[in-house]
């Protein structure tokens, strides 16, 4: 869905998954710092909206989803996976209950596939899924920010900010209010200094949640009665992920970023042959204070102080998944 944001001054229209709304609005920096600052806001109406209702709810996604929700309270912010049989990362859920209905935001476009599951298995429970993507704006505050809120706006509020889910008809309204906007390059660019893992950024068609550190934040141990569950427990138990995610340094006297599916390649490591290949890029930005950085994928055995390859950028590796 295309943003009435994207007519502010200065908007550079996203491309990709997050076509319709603006990448920047002319000053990708100054915006990093406004949101590091906890002002401004960052649109995200182009992220899918999905409402589950009715008394069953909670119960009904417990079985469902890689997250402990049956007694989830009111307003509590939490997330969610759905796997796939194997254990393979289908969706991610960024979740609110608001005491009647369960509000869960997802990747851009990919709302009807997650419906068309929960359909599937609504058998006898009482619920009720509803697409809200067209009624309902996803808008991101940051932390400590004192824009105003309707009291009928629903909030999903954590260490990193408040996510709103704003009917739409008011988003041009709030956006008048809550100024100065920033993109969605300036979001993307605190999320990999949060080491924040995206689906369909960080995963592909065989990721796992302990390859990303979902473990504990997406996913609980203790409980069970969920598709992909038994690759959890084993990996968990027995096992180790074949792979981990690093946050990456890059060298910032190259002139272009490493672009997403970049191999990695091992430039320099006690023991490590160079020029072996052993991960890839999954996101690549440019930070207003630590320069350029990413988000990678790499095996497992990959030595901690390895020095790294992207192309022919060098890069320096930060353990965020501890191999």
């Amino acid at each position: 869905m295309k943003s009435p944001l994207l007519t502010l001054p200065g908007a550079v229209p996203a491309e990709g998954v997050d076509e319709g709304v603006a990448a920047h609005y002319g000053d990708l920096f100054r915006e990093q710092r406004a949101l590091a600052d906890g002002t401004g806001f960052v649109d995200l109406s182009h992220r899918g909206v999905v409402a589950v209702s009715g008394e069953d709810r909670l119960s009904w996604l417990h079985l469902l989803l890689t997250q402990h929700v049956s007694d989830l309270p009111p307003g509590q912010a939490t997330e969610a996976l759905v796997l796939s049989a194997n254990g393979h990362i289908e969706h991610a859920l960024y979740l609110v209950d608001d005491g009647t209905t369960t509000w869960a935001h997802v990747e851009p476009g990919t709302q009807g596939a997650l419906i068309a599951y929960l359909e599937s298995m609504k058998f006898f429970y009482r619920v009720e899924v509803e697409d809200r993507t067209e009624s309902h704006a996803v808008v991101y505050l940051p932390a400590g920010s004192i824009a105003g809120i309707a009291d009928d706006v629903v909030v999903r509020e954590t260490a990193y900010g408040r996510d709103l889910f704003l009917p739409r008809e008011r988003l041009e309204e709030f956006a008048a209010a809550a100024g100065p906007a920033a993109g969605l390059l300036a979001y993307e660019a605190l999320r990999v200094e949060q080491h924040r893992p995206r689906v369909g950024f960080e995963t592909d068609h065989r990721t796992i949640p302990h390859e990303l550190g979902w473990i504990g934040g997406a996913v609980h141990l203790q409980k069970g009665c969920y598709r992909g569950q038994e690759t959890v427990a084993r990996v968990q138990n027995l096992g180790k992920p074949p792979r981990r995610l690093v946050f990456l340094h890059l060298d910032g006297s190259e002139v272009h970023l490493p672009a997403p599916g970049t191999e990695l390649r091992v430039a320099e490591a006690p023991g490590e042959p160079e020029g072996r290949k052993i991960g890839f890029i999954t996101t690549s930005v440019r930070h207003h204070e630590l320069g350029p950085v990413a988000l990678a994928l790499v095996k497992r055995s990959v030595a901690l102080d390895a020095v790294l390859l992207a192309g022919s950028t060098a890069a320096a590796q930060e353990v965020v998944v501890a191999p």
